[in-house]
């Protein structure tokens, strides 16, 4: 299970880079650790999470959501919080490179604002050997 640092800047309206790679047949999760431009932990009480890939054709070009991820966090007042996808899934998912995002709804009265957290490739690798 990775462990990705990100600083978040809900103002910027610009996502971090961060590239994965996801193992067919396995569970895939990915643990973030949100920080503020000051490097405090974000608080994320009120925001909940989205996230999604699919499989990028071209430039510009995609075909659709492939897959939607679980997100869950782990700590919301500390700026912690988990993407992952069950084996099942991955084990369906074809080799190859992928695009996603995970995005944050913030809820402020009565209103919400989305904003990017992280977006960039995912490369799937499918397994060659089969358990023992």
């Amino acid at each position: 299970m990775a462990t990705k640092n990100v600083t978040f800047d809900p103002d910027a309206g610009v996502p971090k880079g961060v590239n994965l790679t996801m193992y067919g047949g396995s569970d895939f999760e990915v643990n973030l650790v949100v920080n503020t431009t000051s490097n405090a932990a974000f608080d994320l009480t009120n925001y909940s999470g989205s996230a999604a890939m699919s499989k990028s054709v071209a430039v510009g070009a995609t075909l659709g959501i492939t897959s939607s991820f679980t997100v869950g966090f782990t700590s919301a007042y500390d700026g912690k919080l988990k993407i992952s996808l069950g084996a099942v899934n991955t084990r369906a998912t074809a080799e190859g490179r992928y695009v996603y995002d995970v995005l944050l709804k913030h809820e402020v009265g009565s209103g919400s604002t989305v904003h990017p957290l992280i977006s960039g490739n995912i490369l799937v690798v499918n397994p060659v050997s089969s358990a023992p």
